[in-house]
């Protein structure tokens, strides 16, 4: 799916921290920038081209344009740092033979482009990053409305747009040199047919598939199933059914016709408030009335 990040005019690009608790969109989706990732903390897996990688901290790593990705999991701790930039920043900024490889769609060898960071290029990379932060929405914003939705009109703002872009055009061709010098961090695992079908299935569909449907959909028994999309995404089929449920929980508490919370509850798919009520304090470490009260006063 072609997501639209729906940068103004005013923005090369944008930037913002990543956190585990609050990063509510998960579905596979490219964009006509490039993504640059900088795990902080913790780790985060994605799904790319049928390959699943997992990425530790102090990883750097690229997404080309058309590279449709999926963040299917992030451990309960994990952090990172999300900035894309405007194809016009990459024509701008790219003039030499060296940074040719910033123009290309997507990688040559149908993965992601990574490397671990020495420590001392890891802060330096990391202190860049704050500092752009300076000035920009609040996190908790962001991270809620990332993905920005076609029916959404959040917009992404930064109160000084032009040294944003300033330091855009930095961070990009310092951490483009870093990776033409640094080593592959993280390799990728080959997903079975079953459980690609799986995802997209999930990720596209309303959950109101059982298990023994999906499986069968799939071409697969359902221990198969949930063997080897545990053993390959490495979280149980059942954890990544409740991280949709909870993003879509969001899509629909955000609705303009105002949904009480219980009607978003049923209506992500959750088959119980009991259900809704364990999964989100799991994630978020706060009942969910806490934490909706919580983002109305932000």
């Amino acid at each position: 799916m072609l997501s639209n990040l729906k940068l103004g005019k005013a923005y090369d690009g944008l930037l913002y921290l990543a956190d585990s608790r609050n990063l509510q969109k998960i579905s596979s989706h490219r964009h006509i920038e490039i993504e640059l990732n900088l795990v902080v903390q913790g780790n985060i897996t994605y799904v790319v081209s049928g390959r699943r990688f997992t990425f530790s901290a102090r990883t750097l790593l690229w997404i080309f344009p058309e590279q449709e990705h999926q963040v299917v999991d992030r451990s309960d701790n994990a952090q990172f740092y999300v900035a894309a930039f405007k194809p016009s920043l990459i024509n701008r900024s790219c003039r030499t033979a060296e940074d040719e490889g910033l123009k290309r769609k997507t990688n040559d060898k149908d993965d992601v482009l990574n490397t671990l960071l020495k420590p001392e290029s890891f802060d330096q990379v990391r202190k860049i990053m704050e500092t752009l932060m300076e000035g920009s929405l609040e996190s908790d914003l962001l991270n809620r409305e990332a993905g920005y939705g076609p029916e959404s009109d959040f917009r992404y703002k930064h109160h000084d747009p032009d040294s944003l872009n300033a330091g855009l055009h930095y961070l990009l061709l310092m951490c483009w040199r870093i990776q033409l010098k640094g080593e592959r961090a993280a390799g990728a695992t080959i997903l079975h047919p079953a459980v690609r079908r799986a995802l997209k299935l999930l990720t596209e569909n309303d959950e109101d598939q059982s298990l023994d449907e999906l499986a069968k959909a799939c071409g697969a028994s359902k221990s198969y199933l949930s063997r080897t999309f545990h053993r390959q995404i490495g979280i149980p089929l059942s954890r990544y059914r409740n991280s949709l449920r909870m993003a879509r929980f969001f899509d629909e508490y955000r609705q303009p016709d105002q949904k009480t919370l219980a009607e978003a509850v049923y209506a992500a798919g959750f088959g119980s408030y009991a259900q809704f009520y364990k999964v989100f304090t799991q994630i978020h470490g706060r009942s969910p009335r806490d934490a909706m009260v919580s983002k109305t006063r932000n």
